[in-house]
């Protein structure tokens, strides 16, 4: 599946095309759907700016239905004419699942704010500002 025209965080990130693998089980009339979706994507991290790629793997499993008969119902989708568009479901199920937040990893300390620097490589040599509001406070932790 081709989803190189979604944008995602001002990128275009899905570079190589989604594989999606899927199998439909009828179980007692009862249409179950599985699939996982997968793809590398070319991504900056949200907090130090680092390129890398990012391995996606989206599993999604859902129950296909002629009527439903509660309207409360999850996981079940109807079908129309009794076909369902798995392009247009896959699609949206990887977009939708893609996180907002994107870090090269769990502990990223991200840039210093002051000067730029990559805080993951080394310490950066600023002085910690104190806030004017907060110089009285300070002074107090001085002595």
């Amino acid at each position: 599946m081709d989803l190189q025209d979604v944008e995602h965080n001002g990128y275009y990130p899905i570079v190589d095309p989604v594989v999606v693998e899927g199998v439909v089980r009828n179980s007692a009339d009862v249409l179950e759907l599985s699939m996982t979706m997968t793809s590398d994507l070319d991504v900056v991290c949200d907090r130090c700016t680092k390129e890398f790629t990012l391995v996606v793997r989206e599993p999604y499993q859902v129950y296909l239905a002629e009527e439903v008969q509660n309207e409360d119902a999850e996981n079940i989708v109807v079908l129309q004419d009794g076909c369902v568009d798995l392009e247009e479901m896959a699609r949206t199920v990887f977009i939708l699942n893609l996180d907002s937040k994107i870090l090269c990893s769990e502990d990223c300390k991200g840039l210093c704010h002051q000067c730029g620097a990559d805080l993951n490589l080394s310490g950066c040599t600023c002085k910690k500002v104190t806030d004017p509001r907060m110089a009285a406070l300070a002074k107090l932790l001085d002595k």
